[in-house]
């Protein structure tokens, strides 16, 4: 059966690449460096662990990441375009990233000399694991045979419902990123406090601070619950993830004792899925950040 249309998204969805090359996706990369001259791409000329592992390495040193070009973007569009198979493209959101400004003017650059080519490029609002649960809803509705204009009205409608409830290992890289005050940074420090965030519609909120590891990851989990909680739909009508960078058997005991929760309080839920959080975001939180991604189902009965 021919392809109805096809997703593209940039490197900020985290997805690993046996998962999006089984359901078909095309992945336009970030790029991170370490001495501001050298970039190389995401998962394909530095893979997440090797950059997590520099950055556990070499403390006091802060890598960048930079966004794809408009010429990554427009060699991704063309062979669709070309072939006149549709193309949605999901990018992150724009309050992080230039790189939706990229796609669109790839698509512009794409429509002088293909002018029939149908690209429809949309802010996740979102990053990260979320954005890459987000995108995995794009596909399903494309594998159920939703038509091109459903899919993108019905991403539309749930995007809104996305949120990602996090902490990091502490606040050196959110310093140095501009995110936090650095009275607040020297506090974290000495009093060893770490935030609890909460991104939700492109935007990150404060949602307390613990002192501790194993209380800010204990509030990231309450925060999840109270998502739920208020809520008028069951926890089978949403995708949930958990996310986690260097650490993958931190992540997996994270995962596992927040899927034990979930079952004591009577949600009926067998498995979340753990993803490994990429360069896009690890540069501005260091190389702990961990916590959840939800967002509401495309499809659901």
């Amino acid at each position: 059966m021919a392809e109805q249309f096809h997703i593209i998204s940039d490197g900020s969805c985290d997805l690993p690449t046996d998962l999006v090359q089984e359901k078909n996706i095309t992945v336009v990369p970030f790029y991170v460096s370490f001495d501001d001259e050298h970039y190389q791409k995401e998962n394909v000329e530095i893979q997440i662990r090797d950059f997590y592992q520099q950055m556990v390495d070499q403390k006091g040193v802060y890598p960048k990441s930079s966004m794809p070009s408009i010429r990554d973007y427009e060699e991704a569009f063309l062979p669709f375009a070309r072939e006149g198979i549709p193309v949605i493209c999901i990018c992150i959101t724009t309050k992080f990233s230039g790189s939706m400004q990229s796609a669109l003017n790839a698509r512009e650059l794409i429509l002088e000399t293909c002018p029939d080519a149908r690209i429809t490029v949309i802010d996740a609002t979102v990053n990260t694991v979320l954005q890459g649960q987000y995108v995995l809803e794009a596909a399903a509705l494309r594998d159920s045979g939703a038509s091109y204009e459903d899919t993108i009205a019905r991403l539309e409608e749930i995007k809104g419902t996305g949120r990602i409830f996090f902490t990091v290992g502490n606040m050196e890289y959110l310093k140095h990123g501009g995110r936090v005050g650095k009275v607040a940074a020297i506090a974290g420090s000495v009093l060893n406090i770490r935030p609890v965030i909460t991104l939700k519609q492109g935007e990150i909120f404060p949602s307390g601070a613990e002192r501790g590891r194993k209380r800010t990851t204990e509030k990231a989990l309450l925060l999840l619950l109270d998502y739920l909680e208020e809520s008028s739909l069951g926890i089978e009508c949403y995708s949930l993830a958990v996310g986690y960078g260097y650490d993958y058997a931190e992540g997996k005991a994270f995962r596992d004792h927040a899927l034990s929760v979930l079952k004591e309080k009577g949600y009926g839920i067998d498995e979340i899925p753990l993803y490994q959080i990429g360069a896009t975001i690890g540069v501005h939180t260091g190389p702990y950040p961990l916590g959840f991604g939800i967002i509401e189902k495309a499809i659901h009965s």
